[in-house]
Formats: structure tokens, C-alpha cells, sequence
């Protein structure tokens, strides 16, 4: 049993918490009931809002559909007016740009073109919507007139700037001299950078839009007359400079004139003249002059002076080839930059054909003249052709570059030239060797002391030029071979053909002079002509290097002229024999010491001694006025014949001289051995 105070307790303190639940029940509830009315306000309000919205949405979507019309038709409204702005503008740009027009483009090109710009899409507007119109036939009008003034200002651009490039700069174009301050070389600037800009525009504007092609015309006539006159006035230059102060060559002009052509700097070409004046020199030096200083004589003319004029002349055109070269190449670049692509090859083809067809016709005028030289036998011609065929061949890479893309009549100009001058030449070399084998044999030509006959002097000095063009002469020569091998042209085979021609001259060069020592009455004579000859043409073999082309197809060449000269000096010796046959101990009498001589004896003694010494004065006499020129060869061949004759008389006076073949021994002893090579000493010698 739970004591009654327990019990007690434990009622009152379940009361107490019954007492709570429910107070905290109570409070349940009321917040629950706050909660839904709560809920029930926020749902009335919703469905206010709600209302509401659902009026304001039927109210204002009607107000903005007719807004949006109301701004649709605005820009309608708009683009209505831009249009007729628009089409009504075309209707003023006749009034709006006809002042301009009429002035011309002159000064403000810019503007100019933006006014035909205007003036064409008038144009193409009243061509698609109002063809009858008669502002068409105004903005036309207008339009051709723009088109004239545009075409008529490229002219005026190109003539007013187009100035003829200075020859001191056309030299320093084609110079080989390098400046020491830069490793740069230079282009040419034929007009200032705005005129430039000014004829591109223009062309462009009218290729695209005018479609017009005739000012390509005037471009290539004004360049063209350019180029022409750049080219001779270099020829001028050299006319007025070359005799008398030589080509000058500045890196710079002074005093140069507004829109003259100047240069830009970048690398330079290598260009070296043609030595043809050199070569010219020696031959007015050896045309006068023999070996020996002796003028000679021959009807055989290539070694005539030529005039200096001709000389200039050739030198220029030679110039002339390089400046076209370079100046047509610098006309292709400006060229290309005004003239629309596919219009430049043909312009350019126009514009070179004025310069080019003076410099073929220049050519053939050369190659005519060498023709008719050569008929006169005058073979110094064929010296013009090879420095000019040679820079021609030289020059022809280039060439073919710069006309690449030309017609084919252009291309084969330059071709048909060289083939020309290389006939010509070849025909030249073919006469002059003839022409030295069948030089006739003239008595009044032959030199009186036997020296180095013209006819030998001009064939070695003709030869000795072709040193300086062995590839041309070469080329001339296999130009006319017509065999397989000819066809594998070579520079080997090129040299081969020039050494055959050499020992071909030579061998002809050698029978015409036998052929011409007959005149000769005199053996010895005959014999020092021969001589002087064949040493001449050996020495001037061996001083240049002509014994190593000929020594191609012929190894003994100068063994062969040393015993031809080594028989020449027997031959002369034998003319002594006469002289020392005399004296020789064949056929003298045999006698005792101490016994009397016989009269028979005596006279034969007697005659001896004055058979030498007649034979001794005659052959001095004669033989002092002969020459030979080689020091050396002269020395030589006294000594020799001293020693002969002088051994020879100092035993015959050993035997004799103390002999009593006559009273009177001076008349018979009248030189001493000493005496005797002191006159030998003196021969080949006019001043002794």
C-alpha cells in the first residue's frame, strides 16, 4: 500500500502536467487557427491580384499591338523618305558635280573619283528604272566627259614626268664599279611617288570602270619615246665625251632636274666595256711598223688605222645593249604596277620595239659595214663584230629574261643577230686565211733588207687578238661545222676548231713566205727573210698564249720553227763559202821552208788572198743592209760566222803571211784576223 502522502503527491504533480498539455494544446490550437486564417487572407489576395492582373493584361495588349503598327508604320514612313531622298539625290548629282568635272581631276584626283562614282550610279539608276529620262542622257553625258578628263590627265601625268633618264645615270646603272661605302646597288625612280599613285589610281578606275584601253597606248608611246631617247642620248654622250675625256662614271648627278628619273639603292650588275680600242691601238702601232721598226708592204689591208669616230661608235653601241637591257627591265617593273596584269606583256612588248628595232638595225648596219670591209679585204672588220657578238652572247640571259613573255618575233631579234655577226665573222676568219696564202708575191713590196715582212706582222698581230675572244671565234667557227661533232657543241670542241684555224693561217702564213723569198735574187737573202720571219712568228707565239692554243692539235709546233730557222742560218752561211773557199787549204800550194816560191806558186798565193779579201769587202757591203730586228738571233749568227771566217783567215795568214809571194804585201794582206771579225761584227747593221 502506497501511504496516502505518495499518492498525494503523485495526484497533484499528474494534475500538474495534465494541467500543461493542455495549456500547450490550447496554444496549438489557437495558432492553428491564426494559421488558417492567415491562409485565407493570402488566398483572397491572390485571387485579387490575380483578377487584377488578368484586367490589366486585357487592357494593355491591345495598346501595345497598336504601338507596334504605329512605329512600323513610322519606319515605313522612314525608309519612304530615305528612298525618295535617295532617288531624288540622283537627280542633283548632274548639278552637284558638274563644276568639278569641268575643271579636270588636276590637283584633287580623290575627289574626282568620288564625283564619277556618283556620276555612275546615277547612271546605272536611271538605266534600271528611268531609261527615258532625260537626266540619263545628262549624267552620260557627264560621265564621258569625266572619262575624257580622267584619260586626258594620265596623259598629262605621264608626259609631264616622263623625262629621258640621264646618261651619267644610265652609266652607274650598268657599271660594274662597286662604291666602297655600300654593297648596294641601284633601281631607277621614273616618276615621284604621288604622280605614281595618281597613274595607278587612274588606270585602275579606268580598266574597271571605264572600260577604256587606249590609254595603255598613250603609256606605251610616251615610255617607249622615253626609253628610245634615253638610249640616244647615251650614244650622244659618248660622241661628245669618249676622245676626248672618256666615259665618266658618278654615283651621283649634279644639278639634276625636277622629275628627272633618280636612283634607289640596291645590288649592282657587273658590266665591262669591250676592249675593241685596245686591240684597234695595236693595230695602227703594227700597221706602220714592222718588227724592226721598218714599215712593210703588203696589199693585204686588215691592220689599217681606224678611225676613232668608229671606234666610239662600237664602243657605244655596246653600252647602248647594256642600257637598253637594264632600262627596259626597270620599265617592265613601272610597268607592271600601272598596266592591269593581263594587259602587261603586250604593252610591254609595244613599248621596247622602237628601242629594240634601232638597236638590230644598229646591229645589221654593223655587220653590213664588216661586209663590205671584208670584200675590200680589210679584215681589221671582223674586230668591230667580236667585241660586240661577245657582249651580245653575254648579254642574252638577260636579254631572254627581260623578253620573256613577248611576242615571237621580239624573242628572235637578238638571236637572228648574233647568228648574223657570227657568219659574218666566220666568213672573215675563212677570207683572211685564204687571203694570207694567196697574198701575191710583188717585188716593190718585199722588204730591201730582208725583215719581217707586213704580211707576217698583221697575220700574228690578227692572231694574237683573237686571244681576247677565243669562246667567240670559237663559236664563229662551230657556227659553220655542219659534222655530228659540231652538233655536241663544246668549249672544248669551240677550242679545238680556233687552234685548227691558227696552225691553218700559219700554215699559209709559211708557203706564201717561201713563195715570196724566191723573189730574192740572193739566196742569203732569201735566207735572213726567212729567217726574220720564222723567228717572228715563233717569239710572238711564245709570248703570248698562242703557243698553248696552238699546241691543242699541234705538240710540235715549236720544234718545227726552230729547225725552219736553224735552216734558214745554215742557208746563210753558205753564202760565206764563197769568201773562205779561197783561203781553205784545199788546192793550196805545198812548199818548203827556205825554198823559193814559183812564180805559178806566187800568182796563185796572190790570188787567194785577193779573192777573200774582194769576197770579204762585197759580202760587208751587202750584207751590212740587211736587217735582223732579234738581238739575240743577230748575235748569234755574227759570232758564229765571225769564228768561222776568223779561224779560217788567221790559219791561212799563219801559213802565208811571213811567205815572200810578192813585193808589195800590203796590197794582198790587207786586214788583220782581228780586222776581219770587226767587219763581220758590223753586219745587219745600216748605222755601222
Amino acid at each position: 500500500m502506497i501511504p496516502p502522502e505518495e499518492a498525494s503527491a503523485r495526484r497533484r504533480e499528474i494534475e500538474d502536467k495534465l494541467k500543461q498539455e493542455e495549456e500547450t494544446l490550447s496554444f496549438i490550437r489557437e495558432s492553428l487557427e491564426k494559421s488558417d486564417q492567415l491562409t485565407k487572407n493570402m488566398v483572397s489576395i491572390l485571387s485579387s491580384f490575380e483578377s487584377r492582373l488578368m484586367k490589366l493584361e486585357n487592357s494593355i495588349i491591345p495598346v501595345h499591338k497598336q504601338t507596334e503598327n504605329l512605329q512600323r508604320l513610322q519606319e515605313n514612313v522612314e525608309k519612304t523618305l530615305s528612298c525618295l531622298d535617295h532617288v531624288i539625290s540622283y537627280y542633283h548629282v548632274a548639278k552637284d558635280t558638274e563644276k568639278i568635272i569641268k575643271e579636270g581631276p588636276t590637283g584633287r584626283l580623290e575627289e574626282y573619283l568620288g564625283c564619277m562614282a556618283r556620276i555612275q550610279k546615277a547612271v546605272e539608276y536611271f538605266q534600271d528604272n528611268n531609261p527615258d529620262s532625260p537626266e540619263l542622257n545628262r549624267v552620260k553625258s557627264l560621265f564621258e566627259r569625266g572619262k575624257e578628263s580622267l584619260e586626258s590627265e594620265f596623259r598629262s601625268l605621264m608626259t609631264r614626268h616622263t623625262k629621258p633618264v640621264p646618261p651619267i645615270l644610265i652609266l652607274d646603272l650598268i657599271s660594274g664599279e662597286e662604291e666602297i661605302d655600300t654593297q648596294e646597288d641601284m633601281i631607277l625612280e621614273h616618276l615621284p611617288e604621288s604622280v605614281l599613285q595618281d597613274t595607278v589610281r587612274i588606270s585602275l578606275w579606268l580598266v574597271e570602270y571605264g572600260r577604256n584601253q587606249d590609254f595603255m597606248n598613250v603609256y606605251y608611246q610616251i615610255r617607249s619615246s622615253q626609253l628610245d631617247r634615253s638610249i640616244k642620248g647615251l650614244k650622244e654622250h659618248f660622241r661628245k665625251n669618249s676622245s676626248s675625256t672618256g666615259i665618266p662614271y658618278s654615283p651621283a648627278i649634279q644639278n639634276k632636274r625636277k622629275d628627272t628619273p633618280t636612283k634607289k639603292p640596291i645590288k649592282r650588275p657587273v658590266f665591262i666595256p669591250g676592249t675593241i680600242r685596245k686591240a684597234q691601238n695595236l693595230l695602227k702601232q703594227y700597221s706602220q711598223h714592222g718588227l724592226d721598226g721598218k714599215k712593210g708592204a703588203s696589199n693585204l689591208i686588215p691592220m689599217e688605222g681606224r678611225d676613232d669616230m668608229l671606234d666610239i661608235e662600237i664602243d657605244a653601241y655596246i653600252h647602248c645593249v647594256s642600257a637598253f637591257v637594264k632600262l627596259a627591265q626597270s620599265e617592265y617593273q613601272l610597268l607592271t604596277e600601272i598596266i592591269p596584269e593581263h594587259h602587261q606583256k603586250k604593252t610591254f612588248d609595244s613599248l621596247i620595239q622602237e628601242s629594240l628595232d634601232n638597236l638590230m638595225i644598229e646591229g645589221d648596219n654593223i655587220v653590213s659595214a664588216a661586209r663590205k670591209a671584208i670584200i675590200r679585204h680589210d679584215y681589221s672588220a671582223v674586230l668591230t663584230i667580236f667585241p660586240i657578238l661577245r657582249h651580245l652572247k653575254q648579254t642574252k640571259p638577260e636579254f631572254d629574261q627581260v623578253l620573256q613573255g613577248t611576242a615571237a618575233s621580239t624573242k628572235n631579234k637578238l638571236p637572228g643577230l648574233i647568228t648574223s655577226m657570227e657568219t659574218t665573222g666566220a666568213k672573215a676568219l675563212e677570207d683572211f686565211a685564204d687571203n694570207i696564202k694567196n697574198d701575191p708575191d710583188k717585188e716593190y713590196n718585199m722588204p730591201k733588207d730582208g725583215t719581217v715582212h707586213e704580211l707576217t706582222s698583221n697575220a700574228i698581230l690578227f692572231l694574237q687578238q683573237l686571244l681576247d675572244f677565243q669562246e667567240t671565234a670559237g663559236a664563229m667557227l662551230a657556227s659553220q661545222e655542219t659534222s655530228s661533232s659540231a652538233s655536241s657543241y663544246s668549249s672544248e670542241f669551240s677550242r679545238r676548231l680556233l687552234s685548227t684555224y691558227i696552225c691553218k693561217v700559219l700554215g699559209n702564213l709559211q708557203l706564201n713566205l717561201l713563195s715570196k723569198s724566191k723573189v730574192y735574187e740572193d739566196p742569203a737573202l732569201s735566207a735572213i727573210f726567212l729567217h726574220n720571219n720564222y723567228n717572228y712568228i715563233l717569239k710572238s707565239l711564245e709570248k703570248s698564249e698562242l703557243i698553248q692554243l696552238v699546241a691543242v692539235t699541234q705538240k710540235t709546233v715549236e720544234r718545227s720553227y726552230r729547225e725552219l730557222i736553224e735552216q734558214q742560218i745554215q742557208t746563210y752561211q753558205r753564202s760565206w763559202l764563197k769568201v773562205t773557199e779561197y783561203i781553205s787549204e784545199r788546192n793550196l800550194p805545198v812548199f818548203q821552208s827556205g825554198v823559193k816560191l814559183k812564180d805559178k806558186e806566187r800568182q796563185m798565193i796572190k790570188e787567194r788572198f785577193k779573192g777573200f779579201n774582194d769576197g770579204l769587202e762585197e759580202l760587208c757591203k751587202i750584207q751590212k743592209a740587211w736587217a735582223i730586228p732579234d738581238m739575240e738571233q743577230r748575235d748569234k749568227i755574227r759570232k758564229a760566222q765571225k769564228n768561222i771566217v776568223k779561224d779560217t783567215y788567221s790559219a791561212f795568214l799563219r801559213r802565208y803571211g811571213n811567205v815572200s809571194f810578192t813585193k808589195n804585201l800590203e796590197k794582198y794582206i790587207k786586214y788583220r784576223d782581228d780586222q776581219v771579225g770587226e767587219m763581220i761584227e758590223k753586219l745587219f747593221d745600216t748605222s755601222a
